[in-house]
């Protein structure tokens, strides 16, 4: 058989919120795709922000392994050196594109670029200004005519949308009504909270949108035979007590995978997952050698329909994002543990959400002083409400997590252990500390 082409999508900032996975927003498209695909419900992201979290899809490592612990254009990098999927692809034939959105760089800090497609490993760039799916989605499927008439090599095409990300005013015109929008549970239902809701609805609209213009191009023209397509996104949706924690909102993460003429659809898999086995499995699947030292490991039985065990746990962290605030953890299939290593707020909202409508909700509960270390029972407690780590009940649980974090740190020089890592605060949240919105000019001394 042919190498399959292979058609990432990746969006920004949008969790599992998602109608095919049961959230109160109408997302056809990609319902559609996983109908006919296989669902994973159990799949997260090492870092809950945006240009990490990237870096481990397309490295297969976990951020501070990879060299990217924080925003592209606040001038962090992947290192020169490592092994990128398109790199790798392309040494098994395969022709490589960027479309739209991209958050990574690699061999030298970002500055002010958001990406460096050539030195990722694409051989063409395509730029869509703006970003936004509909427009992406168009020049998308242009893409994929051209293809159907050059045939030959097989293509990797990583396609990146700006939707879900803030502010969502744009979308207002395709918001829903507010009684539709009802918060998850770990948010207060007030009108304010539902009305950004609201609004994040009228975003994953549009982002469905661009993704069927995609799907309904790969299907007029015949690609879809021999087409995987993807659909992932980089972290949990920018609300409070997601984007930027460690909490499961946070690193939660869809992951939809289809090729119906060679594996049964309509399937939902919950075995626990990380996104840096994406990279080894698409390795896998086009007949390519793995990179050494890769941290992620092959799911391609999963896919197959063969039962296998890929892990029983993943490591995650923090370290800058437009705030320092470094944190470290371990999440297991029952257990969550989360060590703080500056103090800070109990729960960090990046700058978007803490000026959004839900963020001002919060601001008064989340901004008081964190603790160390946190453990959560994830089976008692799946919102993470209940902080574990000062009972006896569970001092066993805790010693075990805080020593496995410890030992992976060590094990990987984690610059952590060097003390406070250097990096830029974002310059918007001058005005922040100015009138005494931020956290740090409450009178804490969270770090700046």
């Amino acid at each position: 058989m042919n190498k399959p082409n292979i058609l990432l999508m990746i969006s920004h900032d949008t969790g599992r919120y998602l109608g095919c996975y049961g959230r109160p927003v109408e997302t056809p498209n990609l319902d559609g795709l996983a109908a006919q695909g296989v669902l994973f419900d159990n799949y997260f992201c090492p870092a809950p922000q945006c240009s990490p979290s990237r870096g481990s899809v397309i490295t297969g490592r976990y951020p501070h392994n990879h060299g990217m612990i924080g925003l592209a254009h606040l001038g962090f990098s992947i290192r020169d050196g490592v092994a990128t999927l398109p790199m790798e692809l392309r040494k098994e034939g395969y022709q490589t594109a960027l479309i739209g959105l991209s958050h990574e760089t690699i061999g030298e800090p970002g500055g002010t670029n958001f990406s460096s497609g050539k030195a990722l490993g694409y051989e063409e760039v395509i730029s869509v200004p703006g970003d936004r799916a509909p427009a992406v989605g168009e020049r998308t499927a242009a893409f994929l005519r051209e293809k159907a008439k050059e045939g030959g090599k097989p293509f990797f095409a990583s396609v990146g949308f700006f939707e879900t990300h803030r502010d969502f005013d744009e979308y207002e015109h395709a918001a829903d009504p507010r009684e539709k929008a009802v918060p998850p549970a770990y948010l207060p239902d007030t009108p304010d909270v539902r009305d950004d809701f609201a609004l994040l609805h009228g975003s994953a609209k549009t982002l469905d949108l661009g993704v069927g213009r995609i799907l309904n191009a790969l299907k007029e023209t015949g690609l879809d035979e021999n087409t995987v397509v993807i659909y992932t996104t980089d972290h949990g949706i920018a609300f409070p007590r997601a984007k930027g924690t460690l909490f499961d909102s946070g690193l939660e993460t869809a992951l939809i995978v289809s090729w119906p003429k060679q594996w049964a659809g309509g399937r939902t898999e919950r075995q626990l997952l990380c996104n840096i086995d994406l990279m080894p499995t698409l390795l896998e699947l086009a007949g390519a050698p793995l990179p050494a030292d890769l941290d992620g490991r092959s799911f391609l039985p999963l896919l197959e329909g063969k039962e296998d065990s890929v892990r029983d746990h993943f490591f995650c962290e923090l370290t800058w994002h437009d705030l320092y605030h470094p944190m470290r953890g371990i999440r297991t299939e029952r257990y969550k543990y989360i060590r703080n290593f500056e103090p800070g707020p109990s729960v960090y909202l990046p700058l978007d959400i803490h000026r959004s409508l839900s963020g001002r909700a919060v601001r008064d509960e989340y901004y008081v002083p964190n603790v160390p270390e946190e453990l959560y029972d994830l089976s008692q407690d799946p919102l993470e409400t209940n902080n574990l780590a000062g009972d006896p009940a569970f001092r066993d649980i805790l010693l075990e997590l805080r020593e496995r974090v410890e030992r992976r740190m060590r094990e990987t020089n984690d610059p952590l252990l060097k003390g406070k890592v250097p990096g830029v605060l974002a310059p918007e949240w001058d005005s922040e500390y100015r009138n005494g919105t931020a956290y740090a000019a409450k009178g804490s001394n969270a770090s700046r």
